[in-house]
């Protein structure tokens, strides 16, 4: 793996073949670009891609917006790293056989509205009762979600009720969703005991037991 000094002659020489005036370790800023009256175009160095570099080049945002971070290896995320540089306004170079590439040159940040994902995330928010996740924990237990949710009401129907319709299920609680979740039966609670009539399995009972507080919460 090449030294952080070993970036330089390439960026350097990407830099003069556009005509500009390339100068190192200028003010702390690693290399310094400069062509007539056009704002300097700032280049930071680290072997590999990481939050330190990302740092370095949001503080170098304050003096130009043409901002490089340039690294001697390909990231392995690099659709993740360009998706990140992207949002920060910075460009992305990388050296690789003693040459610079410009995988990204840095332009303001506009982000696309995705009104769908906005959509689903407003309607998670509303069905879903009370506040039952503990934020941040998300992968040490199963998620409590407004689904999962509408599943236990209709296993608690089930358990205290016996075998029932989705029709009167809809009636006795608040499940609208009661027939999709009852035929797709994601989490294997129900059981179809004839045309129209659910029940629930072992597994629902177990799931009400570890979720016992969950819709109420």
């Amino acid at each position: 793996m090449p030294l952080e000094s070993d970036l330089y002659a390439p960026v350097k020489a990407l830099l003069e073949e556009q005509g500009y005036v390339v100068k190192g370790e200028v003010r702390g800023c690693d290399v310094v670009g400069v062509r007539g009256e056009e704002p300097p175009v700032i280049v930071e160095l680290k072997r590999i891609f990481g939050l330190g570099l990302v740092l370095q080049g949001i503080d170098r945002l304050a003096l130009s917006d043409r901002v490089y971070v340039a690294v001697g290896q390909w990231p392995r995320q690099m659709r993740n790293v360009k998706k990140l540089c992207r949002r920060l306004g910075l460009g992305l170079l990388v050296i690789a056989d003693a040459r610079a590439d410009v995988v990204l040159d840095p332009l303001p940040y506009k982000p696309r509205a995705n009104k769908r994902k906005a959509g689903r995330l407003l309607g998670e928010h509303r069905r879903r009762v009370g506040d039952p996740n503990l934020g941040g924990l998300a992968m040490r237990a199963p998620l409590m979600t407004a689904y999962r949710q509408e599943a236990l009401r209709c296993a608690a129907l089930l358990a205290s009720h016996g075998p029932m319709a989705p029709k009167a299920m809809r009636a006795a609680a608040d499940v609208p969703n009661a027939a999709k979740i009852l035929r797709h039966d994601h989490y294997g609670w129900f059981e179809r005991v004839e045309r129209g009539v659910y029940a629930l399995t072992p597994q629902g009972r177990t799931g009400l037991e570890q979720f016992a507080k969950g819709p109420s919460t």
